[in-house]
């Protein structure tokens, strides 16, 4: 266990210490995710073309998965693991690049923000298959690199973001299986 901390660490130190100057105000917009608006609104879009009328049940299944996701991670894991952020690490003092500072909290096991957008991406592929395969390229790449930005930003080692790309992906499937049994209940009585 101790040589997979040593590990994670150093592949930390090493992805945090590719920086370049301007990469920085790219990655602090990326991790706050208001960048990410105009791609939102494609996937609302998508969302009304394929589902009409009944889009809203898809949005509220979007706050679910991402409340499931969020709060497992933040309530389960972090409190449970409380391993510090590595911007917290005191063995990384002089070392870390943090162009936004240090985080909110205090522990980073598993990454929140891994978790929620893996969970949306993945809940959102299954939703919107209709529009293969740009839906699923475009989810996974703006889950991949916000989550990377975490690393950058020096929020999260590669082992949180890796887990909380895997709970958000089990939560999006799991929650996925249960849009389509309610849907096919809920829409099955509305006809």
């Amino acid at each position: 266990m101790n040589s997979l901390n040593t590990i994670d660490s150093d592949l930390f130190l090493y992805l945090n210490g590719l920086h370049v100057g301007w990469m920085d105000k790219v990655m602090v917009l990326i991790t706050d995710m208001w960048i990410w608006m105009p791609f939102y609104f494609l996937l609302i879009y998508w969302t009304v073309k394929q589902y009409g009328k009944k889009c809203g049940w898809v949005f509220l299944a979007v706050g679910l998965v991402v409340l499931c996701s969020d709060q497992v991670s933040s309530h389960v894991f972090k409190p449970y693991f409380q391993r510090l952020r590595p911007c917290f690490n005191e063995d990384f003092n002089g070392l870390l690049h943090l162009p936004k500072g240090l985080a909110g909290g205090r522990f980073s096991f598993t990454s929140s923000h891994a978790a929620n957008t893996f969970s949306v991406a993945t809940f959102m592929t299954y939703a919107l298959r209709k529009f293969r395969p740009w839906p699923a390229i475009l989810l996974f790449l703006w889950a991949s690199l916000s989550s990377y930005s975490r690393i950058y930003i020096g929020f999260h080692y590669p082992s949180d973001i890796l887990c909380g790309a895997i709970l958000g992906t089990l939560v999006g499937m799991v929650l996925w299986k249960t849009f389509q049994i309610v849907q096919r209940k809920l829409w099955k009585s509305e006809q």
